[in-house]
């Protein structure tokens, strides 16, 4: 199921997220060059992607990682691998990671920001994306994986949703074979759905050490998810919740 839209709208036009969305693709477009060379990519990723076994220094210096035919990520020492918690959230790793990311960050980003405030919206971001990148590294410290996307901000938006507008329907896709169908949804159960799945990917993940499932560094969404529950309500403007809900 793929989320369309909710049925909240704004009050303020979200400049926020309009600016972090543009910073994604023009990253995308001009540093990774947008997925159509295929060296390019591999650093992008390598070089400036996370590595918790980088940061904790328990990857040995020199371990190769396969990226792909004839191209692997090598462990090193860098100053820039400090900076990488913050630059691998405007990182994506191909056109459905970026387009995903983006359709959700759409959806409900909107609104929080709409909640929060322009400014307090940005360092909320930053931050759950940042307690996404540290749940990871606590999760795989030694991984000489590199991760990249803004999923694990996107995470900690999802769970600022569902603390201050559970009960809104969110329009979803649904295909069932050949056919579609989209279907209102009330946001507590969307999201506690996707928590779930979260959880049930993740789990494995501390037991198979270094080999992520699926590709997926499901722990940051699970570390993004449970700090923008717990943040959210430090960083909401009430005057604006009241003010788009009516409720004081």
């Amino acid at each position: 199921m793929i989320p369309l839209s909710d049925e909240l709208p704004t009050v303020r036009t979200p400049w926020v997220t309009y600016l972090i969305l543009i910073a994604m693709f023009a990253t995308w477009i001009f540093v990774q060059g947008a997925g159509f060379d295929q060296e390019a990519l591999a650093a992008s990723v390598c070089n400036l992607g996370l590595v918790p076994g980088e940061l904790t220094h328990m990857a040995p210096i020199g371990t190769a990682v396969p990226l792909g035919r004839g191209i692997a990520c090598v462990v090193d020492n860098d100053r820039i691998n400090i900076l990488t918690p913050l630059i691998s959230m405007f990182l994506h790793g191909g056109w459905g990671h970026i387009l995903g990311n983006a359709l959700f960050f759409w959806v409900f980003g909107n609104n929080i920001e709409d909640s929060l405030g322009h400014l307090r919206f940005l360092v909320f971001y930053l931050v759950c994306g940042l307690a996404a990148a540290f749940a990871h590294i606590a999760a795989q410290p030694a991984s000489p994986l590199p991760t990249v996307g803004a999923s694990g901000a996107i995470s900690g938006i999802l769970g600022a949703y569902l603390v201050l507008y559970p009960k809104v329907r969110v329009r979803m896709l649904f295909f069932f074979i050949i056919f579609f169908k989209i279907i209102p949804i009330p946001a507590w159960l969307v999201l506690i759905w996707w928590f779930f799945w979260q959880l049930v990917a993740a789990l494995p993940e501390l037991e198979n050490g270094a080999d992520l499932s699926g590709g997926v560094a499901v722990w940051a969404h699970v570390g993004g998810f449970l700090t923008g529950v717990l943040l959210v309500k430090l960083f909401e403007n009430r005057h604006l919740v009241v003010r788009r809900t009516g409720v004081a």
